[in-house]
């Protein structure tokens, strides 16, 4: 119903977010840590749950992070509960790359994750998971499934991930959160932001 949903943070916490489109609030559960700006502009990929008792949104900085959700909820007994769980205790690399790998120790390293449902991820993503990792192009071991350089930081990452939510092409915010990087002496997400966007 709702592919993206483009407004300004009227509100944000470890697990959720509240975003104001033309005078109207949606409250979005989103994964922890993700990188949504504290206040401002910004564009959230959106999955709409209808259930008999609620109607839920859920939110995403990028498109292959809600893409990777969706592909989660297609496994047997997964919810959006266990989805947005995983995407929370791993990044969307890491989970791709275990799921590839067939290492079901790495998710259930995540809280609340079993061995029947991480087993149950690698048996109904296990075929396709290479097809996975080249649609979000996630690198896997030594073989390049999209061009992509080697991942900076998380820290460097989630900046970047900011400023593309505030209207960024990926190339511009890569240059500014590096000329960020250089100029100020704290890595933190906050700094590099506030550092790229003084220019």
């Amino acid at each position: 119903m709702y592919e993206y949903l483009e407004g300004h943070v009227a509100g944000r916490s470890a697990a959720r977010l509240v975003l104001d489109v033309h005078g109207i609030g949606f409250d979005l559960a989103v994964p922890l840590g993700a990188a949504f700006p504290a206040s401002g502009a910004t564009r959230v990929w959106t999955h709409y749950v209808v259930r008999e008792d609620a109607q839920l949104l859920y939110g995403f900085p990028d498109r292959p992070a809600r893409d990777l959700f969706r592909a989660l909820l297609d496994v047997r007994g997964v919810g959006p509960a266990v989805a947005l769980a995983l995407l929370s205790g791993l990044s969307r690399d890491e989970l791709v790359r275990a799921i590839v790998a067939g290492d079901a120790k790495r998710l259930c390293a995540v809280k609340g994750i079993g061995k029947r449902t991480a087993d149950q991820i690698l048996l109904d993503l296990g075929e396709r998971a290479h097809e996975l990792a080249a649609e979000l192009g996630v690198v896997v071991g030594n073989a390049v499934v999209e061009v992509t350089p080697p991942e900076p930081p998380r820290e460097i990452q989630d900046a970047i991930a900011a400023l593309v939510s505030i209207g960024y092409g990926e190339s511009e915010a890569r240059v500014a959160i590096e000329k960020a990087r250089k100029k100020t002496k704290s890595t933190t997400l906050e700094a590099l932001v506030r550092a790229a966007l003084q220019g």
